[in-house]
């Protein structure tokens, strides 16, 4: 299929702004996101382009988000990465398996609706969320080995890293202790406009981002249903 120049100049502006910033508001930038959703050409030449460098290209409630695959270590983070951002030096395997788990209950706790919106809760208290990872860790060490020898988490081995790390009650940011652990995640998801870690009360919010990404993949049954079997939750059809 043949396009105008101008249809190609204006998807290749989209998608450079969309790697710039990573995502184009209607409120800020009228022009290109109407050109994005009024125009069945431009769209499907600015998501080909999102799907040869791995991303996919997704719009919610007035925002186009340019979102890196699983894969893409380039315009996202590798393994290697993110184990330096959220883990101490010289963190190993399961020291960045527990920041997974720390980021992955975090989604349970705030997403696990089936209604309109997956979103169930408006804030979690920093104290109770780091209770209810302990919590979940032991419950699912306590359950069969054989969900692990199947390729499931390995609970017990993250579990003891997690109480390995020390215990404060003052707020702490070494990386050592528990509180310091959750924070510099906590702290990384902020920095990535998918959470508002407020520490002076002691609160933890989602962005209207999180929320519009999570009700598009977490509305999957698939996925939803992944997700809490893993902890050890219940599903409510």
């Amino acid at each position: 299929m043949a396009y105008e120049i101008n249809t190609i100049k204006i998807s290749n502006r989209i998608f450079y702004e969309l790697l710039r910033k990573g995502e184009i508001r209607e409120d800020n930038s009228e022009e290109l996101y109407r050109a994005y959703s009024e125009n069945e050409e431009i769209t499907i030449l600015v998501k080909a382009q999102g799907e040869e460098s791995e991303c996919d290209i997704e719009k919610y409630m007035g925002v186009i988000y340019l979102i890196p695959k699983e894969e893409n270590d380039f315009l996202g983070y590798s393994k290697k990465e993110l184990k330096l951002r959220l883990c101490k030096s010289g963190a190993t395997d399961k020291d960045y398996y527990l920041s997974q788990f720390v980021i992955l209950t975090l989604l349970v706790q705030f997403y696990n609706s089936n209604g309109l919106s997956s979103k169930s809760r408006s804030f979690i208290k920093i104290g109770d969320f780091i209770n209810t990872i302990e919590t979940k860790l032991k419950e699912g060490s306590a359950r069969s080995k054989e969900e692990e020898e199947e390729g499931g988490i390995a609970f017990s081995n993250i579990l003891e890293k997690f109480q390995a790390l020390k215990s404060t009650e003052k707020q702490s940011t070494a990386k050592t202790t528990k509180e310091g652990f959750i924070n510099t995640i906590l702290n990384f998801l902020d920095e990535q406009g998918l959470i508002y870690y407020m520490k002076e009360d002691d609160m933890i919010k989602t962005t209207k981002k999180l929320d519009s990404f999570m009700d598009w993949n977490l509305l999957n049954k698939n996925n939803y249903h992944r997700v809490v079997k893993t902890l050890g939750g219940d599903i409510d059809e």
